[in-house]
């Protein structure tokens, strides 16, 4: 849940999200957080977020798609915002090479307030990574350039196979769409799955996408005879509070335990045992969140069998127990 804040006169404000553009910035990714944060309202209609696009020192900048972005803001947006979130840049190849930011866009990002949220949005991570604020940290950038990520940044923990990285205080998103995936997963951190499906709605897109990117990395395709994974997909998520077993997977699929792994995997990007999980806690998630139901049911109810497993899995993935998730997404639900 993300912190409260107020305003001077104590009434509950918008969280102050600014967007650096910085030259030649792609219009799709610099678009991204005004349209989905700026569809997350509350249950009276009053919107979440305030968002502000800005540059490194208040000037406009050229896009990449031959118009300019006249900003509304400088740096001074960036050291009052509670999140800051920076999409592409095209026009610094420099930092391919792990070379340095220009300094007024150093100089920028020094001004950002210590515990400030930040956020990338595809090869954005060049920035963050470029400022030293990835040092160390898992990360993530769209899947075709991460060999030259990691010869450039050899400090960072680069995962290409996921849409986004969710390191506490620090995301990064891989790949153009990608960071409408992550901008969802945000507004159901701050503000739970209810107002984030809500969200998705109104943009039109899914409220959380199966796999990683690691579907979309180019490979031989196919051969289109052979059957995929689909079916058996929707079939489970039907059936997730079952003991589903990967010989009953590969059964419905009509595929033989070995061949359903290896197909599984190109389609998803994660084997059945990871993607069943999964499916099982984002459904206990959802559960806790807009549910009483008592912990050991929600547990059975998600296919975990016992509170004790959910306990187990919910702290290995997200570090919290059911209780804590509970307490902290739904307001009323008793444990």
């Amino acid at each position: 849940m993300s912190e409260s804040r107020r305003s001077a006169n104590g009434a509950a404000r918008p969280h102050r999200i600014a967007v650096l553009a910085l030259p030649g910035v792609p219009a799709f990714e610099l678009g991204i957080p005004s349209r989905v944060f700026g569809s997350a309202e509350d249950a009276e209609g009053r919107p979440l977020y305030d968002i502000a696009v800005c540059t490194a020192d208040g000037a406009p900048v050229p896009s990449d798609a031959g118009f300019t972005v006249q900003p509304a803001a400088g740096p001074e947006a960036l050291a009052a915002a509670d999140t800051v979130i920076i999409p592409p840049t095209h026009a610094m190849p420099e930092l391919a090479r792990g070379g340095p930011l220009p300094p007024e866009v150093t100089t920028a990002i020094a001004g950002i307030r210590p515990g400030t949220r930040l956020v990338s949005i595809c090869s954005g991570s060049y920035v963050l990574a470029a400022a030293g604020l990835l040092d160390g940290r898992p990360a993530t950038t769209h899947w075709n350039l991460a060999p030259e990520f990691r010869r450039a940044f050899p400090g960072v923990k680069v995962d290409e196979e996921v849409l986004f990285v969710d390191d506490g205080e620090v995301l990064t998103s891989a790949g153009g769409a990608a960071g409408v995936d992550l901008c969802l997963h945000l507004i159901r951190r701050d503000h739970g799955a209810a107002v984030a499906n809500r969200t998705a709605r109104l943009c039109v897109v899914p409220p959380w996408r199966d796999g990683g990117q690691a579907q979309y990395i180019d490979r031989p395709v196919p051969d289109p005879t052979v059957a995929g994974t689909t079916a058996t997909r929707a079939w489970a998520l039907e059936h997730l509070g079952e003991p589903l077993s990967l010989a009953q997977l590969a059964e419905h699929a009509r595929m033989s335990l070995r061949s359903f792994t290896r197909r599984f995997r190109d389609e998803v990007g994660m084997t059945p045992v990871q993607w069943l999980t999964a499916q099982r806690l984002e459904l206990a998630k959802q559960l806790l969140e807009t549910t009483d139901l008592p912990i050991d049911l929600v547990a059975h109810r998600a296919g975990f069998g016992s509170a004790n497993s959910l306990r187990a899995h919910m702290r290995t993935t997200f570090g919290v127990s059911p209780a804590a998730y509970r307490r902290a997404f739904s307001a009323n639900a008793r444990v």
